[in-house]
């Protein structure tokens, strides 16, 4: 029984330790999300409790507040990417999405008229709302008093035409800081190493009228 004694406060102790590692590795990380020594020294806080445990059982018939299962640290590493193993994922995890949709203007002013008014709408009654000029402004704050999508376009003074949408694997994220604001190419060009997966191509509509004539 001496020797028993003995083991379980050896596994005791592996508990403190575990958990005084455990507590470390969580203030070093300061927050930071999947951090690799706090997962390790989870795993060995969560292995070194339900040896405890067992233990307690064993000689004791008692049990901890602990319901925990035995992790496998090796089987750990391969599901969640822990230092030292070779990721089994071959592909990259930036995924860049391009789209193009082109539309025609039938009118202008009226166009501008619509905008104006999605302007006046977002702004302060108090406040003096600036005209909108030309047909690139009208769109674009039709986009920002919407949600920013190209959904915000679907009004009458737009007609959609052809659209194309490319997916592409990408090893870095598009830093855009790194562009100009007039830079109309480089935040949409790909890098050497971008590898494309798809493209979709989107095709308008034709109403009935253009439909007849295209025949």
């Amino acid at each position: 029984m001496t020797d028993q004694h003995g083991e379980l406060d050896a596994a005791l102790e592996r508990v403190i330790e575990a958990a005084r590692h455990h507590l470390a590795a969580v203030r070093a990380a300061q927050g930071r999300i999947d951090d690799d020594d706090v997962w390790q020294a989870y795993v060995a806080l969560n292995n070194a409790s339900y040896a405890y445990d067992e233990q307690l059982m064993d000689a004791f018939g008692e049990v901890t507040p602990w319901d925990v299962e035995a992790i496998d640290p090796d089987e750990a590493d391969r599901r969640f990417g822990g230092e030292g193993v070779e990721p089994t994922d071959p592909h990259p995890r930036v995924i860049s999405v391009r789209q193009r949709r082109d539309y025609r203007v039938p009118s202008v002013s009226a166009l501008i008229q619509v905008a104006e008014a999605a302007r006046r709408a977002g702004a302060p009654e108090e406040d003096e709302v600036a005209p909108v000029e030309g047909v690139g402004e009208a769109v674009l704050e039709l986009l920002q008093s919407g949600d920013g999508s190209l959904g915000a376009l679907e009004v009458p003074e737009l007609e959609p035409l052809d659209g194309v949408v490319m997916v592409s694997e990408v090893g870095t994220p598009v830093d855009l800081e790194s562009f100009d604001d007039d830079d109309p190419v480089g935040p949409f060009q790909p890098a050497v190493d971008d590898r494309l997966v798809g493209r979709l191509d989107e095709h308008s509509f034709l109403d009935d009228e253009e439909h007849d004539h295209a025949h």
